[in-house]
């Protein structure tokens, strides 16, 4: 089966580069050879399908073609069959029929990792922590992570039975729930940080994600804030209309916001704000990282284009392509790229090279040979060429494995799920924090448990050795290699008291999430955040805000 995979995959990429050919030729022609390789398509897929060794899944087979098709022009033209529409959907509209939980799967278990504020999931009594047997009667055992998610959704005003595991309780409980209309929450915080700044976060630009920043801002801006943070950090993006509503929250109205170009000139067009901001006096920092894409960048790249923002945090995804949904036959679409994005000096933050990216797909270091230098409004210089470059760098530590593998693999969990069980008092997130003797306490409860990870220095250390016997130095070096991989070994005995301030944030985090659900861990971690404290500093200080705007 493989091998008629990479067959059919090298059948496609020949088909492709035919395709750059037909751009060249006229359209009669184009059309023949449009023709002719569809037809041999489809006359190889009924040879395959006759005549291949193993039975053939035809959905998997043609999907396997598609994606490897649609692969070789970017990585966000995407084919949605029909049994993923609906998560598309979702995805786009921040909008489905449910009872507003969110579960993760530990090993063989499926556990309540959130509970969405205001919905049939918390008015019904479920809990952070409940680990779910059953699905209208349905054992989870019996069922794939996709069967189960869609099990859980469906009609608005449908009930649904949930069997759930509690820690205290001996037996089984059951609740009932009826599904509504569940709309997640584009601006799960905002309020006041110290120094009197004002903090909005949000998650993704679904719809009215404008207005919801207008709102939280407009309430904010009673309390005379110093300044304010939008914070934008691995919000992947979403609706280009809803980043013009943003910047229109702190732009005059009839600025130009982004432009888009095409192929198909008649549909470029510029979008502009419509409405009038709600301040345009108040200092504003934008927080963006690698997570930061696509309608993040715009209004991160218009408001520094303005000279409107201060863009603190590190470079980020580099994403700048406009993708339209079109429908396809059965119920199936695809996600096409159909223009480029600028902002309003005329930068494109696209990325150049769609191969050169980090493992998380955003993108890395730009040569300058390869950028355009752009001017703000104030006459400073900004580039294009790869994401958006921040106006103050702040450095992140990177999270260790240890602290990943701990989260991965549900101690975190577990742990938080027992101490909360074992507490009556409800902590404040502005003020929680475990004390030395309560980490202990996880250090202890960890004693036994098994688990692994690779680390960086485990990584080098392995291709050290096998770089080694490829140049037969092996031997040599086979004693000093064992007495270092011993070292590391003895180290990570201590792994947990080396990485406790790692390990005790995500501990916080998860255990604030059972009290106040996910405002409660935005607002805990705050103490730990790098770029909050530079924002802070730079917010309360206005000769460094204006110096490094260029503002006189």
């Amino acid at each position: 089966m493989q091998y008629v995979m990479k067959k059919l995959k090298l059948f496609i990429a020949i088909t492709l580069l035919g395709a750059v050919v037909l751009a060249f030729t006229p359209p009669a022609d184009r059309y023949f050879e449009i023709a002719k390789n569809l037809d041999i398509f489809a006359t190889l897929f009924k040879e395959v399908n006759a005549l291949y060794v193993d039975d053939v899944n035809p959905n998997h087979l043609i999907k396997t073609g598609i994606d490897a098709m649609l692969e070789s022009l970017d990585p966000y033209t995407n084919y949605i069959p029909e049994d993923q529409v609906e998560d598309f959907r979702t995805m786009n509209t921040g909008q489905y029929g449910g009872i507003g939980a969110i579960t993760r799967d530990f090993n063989d278990r499926t556990v309540v990792t959130m509970i969405m504020e205001g919905f049939a999931a918390q008015k019904g009594g479920l809990k952070i922590g409940d680990e779910i047997l059953k699905i209208n009667q349905v054992e989870l055992s019996n069922l794939s992570r996709r069967e189960a998610g869609n099990l859980m959704r469906g009609q608005v005003g449908e009930p649904v039975t949930l069997t759930v595991k509690r820690l205290g309780q001996e037996n089984p409980i059951k609740l009932e729930f009826k599904r509504e209309k569940i709309k997640m929450n584009n601006v799960p915080f905002s309020g006041m940080l110290e120094n009197n700044i004002a903090y909005i976060k949000l998650t993704e630009f679904t719809p009215d994600a404008g207005k919801n920043v207008r709102a939280a801002f407009i309430k904010l801006k009673e309390k005379n804030p110093k300044g304010v943070v939008l914070d934008l950090r691995d919000n992947p993006g979403g609706l280009l209309m809803e980043a013009v509503n943003v910047c229109n929250v702190f732009l005059p109205k009839g600025k130009k916001v982004v432009s888009t170009k095409g192929k198909i000139t008649d549909q470029n067009a510029t979008y502009a704000t419509l409405d009038n901001p709600v301040d345009l006096e108040i200092p504003v920092v934008v927080l963006i990282n690698r997570g930061s894409a696509s309608a993040s960048e715009i209004v991160a790249g218009t408001l520094q284009d303005y000279d409107r923002a201060l863009v603190i945090g590190e470079r980020s995804f580099g994403k700048g392509l406009v993708q339209v949904p079109r429908p396809l036959s059965y119920n199936a679409q695809v996600k096409i790229t159909t223009a480029k994005y600028y902002t309003p000096t005329g930068r494109c933050i696209q990325v150049l090279d769609y191969t050169h990216r980090r493992e998380d797909g955003s993108v890395a270091s730009i040569p300058d040979s390869l950028k355009n230098a752009f001017k703000t409004t104030n006459g400073r210089t900004v580039y294009d060429g790869g994401g958006i470059e921040p106006d103050l760098y702040v450095a992140q530590d990177d999270v260790h494995p240890v602290a990943q593998t701990l989260f991965q693999q549900g101690y975190i969990f577990d742990f938080s799920t027992q101490f909360v069980h074992n507490r009556n008092i409800q902590p404040d997130p502005k003020s929680f924090t475990l004390t030395p003797e309560e980490y202990q306490q996880f250090v202890s409860w960890m004693k036994g448990k098994k688990y692994s990870y690779e680390s960086v220095i485990d990584k080098q250390l392995s291709r050290l050795g096998e770089e080694a016997k490829r140049e037969r130095y092996y031997a040599e070096l086979k004693t000093q290699l064992d007495q270092v991989k011993s070292r590391v070994e003895e180290s990570k005995k201590n792994e947990l008291m080396l990485y406790k301030d790692q390990i005790k944030a995500l501990l916080e985090e998860d255990i604030i999430a059972r009290y106040h659900y996910e405002r409660g861990v935005i607002e805990v971690s705050f103490k730990y955040d790098q770029d909050i404290k530079k924002s802070t500093e730079v917010l309360t200080n206005t000769s460094q805000y204006k110096k490094m705007l260029n503002i006189h």
